[in-house]
């Protein structure tokens, strides 16, 4: 598999235009990793931004919400951007959008499930979301974007009205399946259009094909596995209590699954978040998610019902959707209660980044005794397409060059392995495996031109309202708390006098139980006062006063205790406060 140069991981040869190649296509996101999928592809002098995902923290980065690509390279070609193309409504696709609208102008080309998508997921996070910069799409329409011409395909996933696409250019198609399985779904959105493929793959050569890796290393196919009819239909004829059902919100497929059967069952449903309401009212607007208005139910009806009769919806994304878990089991959301004859369907199995709060809510729902079934990763198909899924879409295209996407290292690598094994000409001089950053680029015979070009890529980490403020020390201190708690340490001092005046007020949060603390307290008083003493006495400046008391009582902490806490102290002058008294 041609990764281009090795040296690619320390190169620092970053270029803000790739150069006048015919065809270009570098990853911003989405490459050895899961998540913050971002892809430009550029014909000629146009460009064309496929996707703008988010990924999520794991525990080792505390206090960051967010993390989104790095946009600088797209700053720098805003002016040559023609449009911007979202598969599908899941948030490692559309998460960074309104970070990219700042800097891009092009219009956004979505369906319209995916464009309500993006305006319920973001809406609460940005206060407007320009809806005139949405252009509606049929998940396998022809587009024409600055005479280029897109032909979009619908597949089969988690999300209605998915889409992949072959943008034609001088040497060939470039396809990208975006995230697919093949199945052939009765459900409304989510058929995959084989025929339409089959016509493409036919009529036009594919010069580049791109298509997903987060299953690649699954044997066999997703389908049936994907379903979860089977593996519950027998819970909706004879549970004797209420059943809850915990579901991402952005798994349409399952959600509608569960709402068929409690139609098929006459089950009356039940939204257990208020704040997914809305969002469901908007998707049946649309056809999506549709609830007979007999069937559905508030929180405050559920007693008017018998509750053989009751079918609880838990919907939300993440962390999020686990909380709300806990929250209901604790007896803490209004009118929902979980008892003994209960049932409760878990089939929102962890995500990367959420392993350690599934786990926790898991947890909270077994100990409310009630019947608990769980679907996890083993018994659930993730809707991604798996070894022969990926056989399959690369039989049809027979690409004269292939560059999987999507996924972590290896996960890139088993897609590629497999397309060699396939024997159709893709051998390790036609497939690309590359890191974000690294550029593909075509010469005008169409050959790939095999020199390392690099463009500015990586992590942005939102942390609230800041982009990119989050620095790597903030994130040592936040994890230094994390782990070994903090410690407050205020000290009034003369500063005419140059000594400090009364014993110092210590907190600690996270670092020892209180019965433990009081000895300890005593001690850090006494160490904190003479060094800071001897340091006022040789007019040392107090910020140093400060960082300098703050490090000798870390290293006494940490002999008492073996443990690191993050130290914080603060000089109080009160001759200063006295100064700015008016009276």
């Amino acid at each position: 598999m041609d990764r281009n140069n090795s040296n690619a991981f320390g190169a620092q040869n970053y270029v803000t235009e790739i150069g006048n190649y015919p065809i270009k296509v570098v990853a911003l996101g989405g490459l050895d990793e899961m998540g913050k999928n971002c892809y430009v592809i550029e014909v000629d002098n146009d460009a064309f931004i496929i996707e703008a995902g988010l990924k999520y923290p794991n525990n080792t980065i505390p206090g960051v919400d967010i993390i989104i690509p790095d946009f600088d390279y797209v700053r720098n070609i805003a002016h040559r951007v023609k449009g911007i193309l979202i598969t599908h409504g899941h948030d490692d696709q559309f998460g960074a959008l309104p970070y990219l609208l700042n800097i891009c102008k092009a219009p956004v080309y979505a369906t319209e499930t995916t464009i309500q998508m993006i305006i319920s997921t973001l809406s609460s996070r940005f206060r407007k979301i320009d809806q005139h910069r949405f252009v509606k799409v049929g998940p396998s329409d022809t587009l024409d974007i600055a005479g280029h011409s897109f032909e979009l395909f619908q597949t089969t996933h988690s999300v209605a009205e998915s889409f992949g696409f072959a943008l034609k250019t001088h040497f060939g198609n470039i396809v990208y399946t975006s995230d697919f399985m093949s199945d052939y779904s009765p459900l409304k959105g989510f058929q995959f259009d084989l025929p339409k493929v089959s016509r493409l793959s036919e009529s036009d050569k594919t010069f580049l094909l791109m298509t997903e890796s987060e299953s690649a290393e699954k044997p066999g196919i997703a389908s049936p596995r994907h379903k979860i009819t089977p593996l519950i239909q027998s819970l909706f004829e004879d549970t004797p209590g209420k059943i809850f059902c915990s579901l991402y919100f952005q798994n349409f497929y399952n959600i509608q699954e569960v709402i068929n059967l409690a139609i098929k069952y006459r089950k009356k449903i039940c939204i257990a978040d208020p704040a997914q309401v809305p969002f469901f009212d908007k998707m049946a607007q649309i056809g999506d998610l549709v609830i007979p208005k007999d069937l559905r139910i508030t929180a405050s009806q559920i007693k008017e019902n018998s509750s053989r009769d009751i079918l609880i919806l838990v919907t939300g994304s993440g962390d999020e959707l686990y909380k709300y878990c806990k929250d209901i089991c604790y007896g803490n959301v209004p009118g929902i209660k979980v008892e003994t004859k209960d049932t409760w369907i878990d089939a929102a199995p962890s995500v990367p980044g959420t392993e350690v709060s599934y786990t926790d809510a898991s947890d909270t729902i077994f100990r409310t005794d009630c019947k608990v079934l769980t679907l996890g990763r083993k018994v659930l198909s993730s809707m991604h397409a798996q070894e022969e899924d990926l056989k399959m879409m690369i039989s049809l295209f027979r690409p004269q060059y292939y560059m999987p996407v999507k996924g972590e290292y290896r996960l890139l690598m088993a897609n590629a392995k497999l397309a060699i094994d396939l024997g159709i000409g893709l051998n390790h001089f036609n497939t690309f495996v590359y890191d974000n950053g690294m550029a593909l680029a075509f010469d005008e015979q169409g050959k790939p031109v095999r020199k390392l070009i690099m463009v500015k890529s990586g992590d942005v980490m939102v942390d609230g309202s800041s982009v990119g403020d989050v620095k790597e020390q903030a994130i040592d201190e936040r994890q230094q708390m994390a782990d070994g708690g903090i410690v407050l340490i205020g000290i009034p001092y003369s500063s005419r006098k140059k000594k400090t005046l009364t014993n110092p007020d210590v907190q600690m949060r996270g670092f020892l139980y209180l019965r433990e603390s009081e000895s300890i307290v005593t001690q850090i008083s006494s160490v904190a006062i003479s060094y800071a003493n001897g340091l006022l006495s040789q007019d040392t400046p107090i910020n140093d006063i400060e960082r300098k008391t703050a490090d000798k009582v870390s290293k006494f902490l940490y002999k008492q205790t073996e443990k690191e806490p993050m130290i914080l102290v603060k000089l109080l002058d009160v001759d200063a406060a006295k100064d700015l008294d008016p009276r």
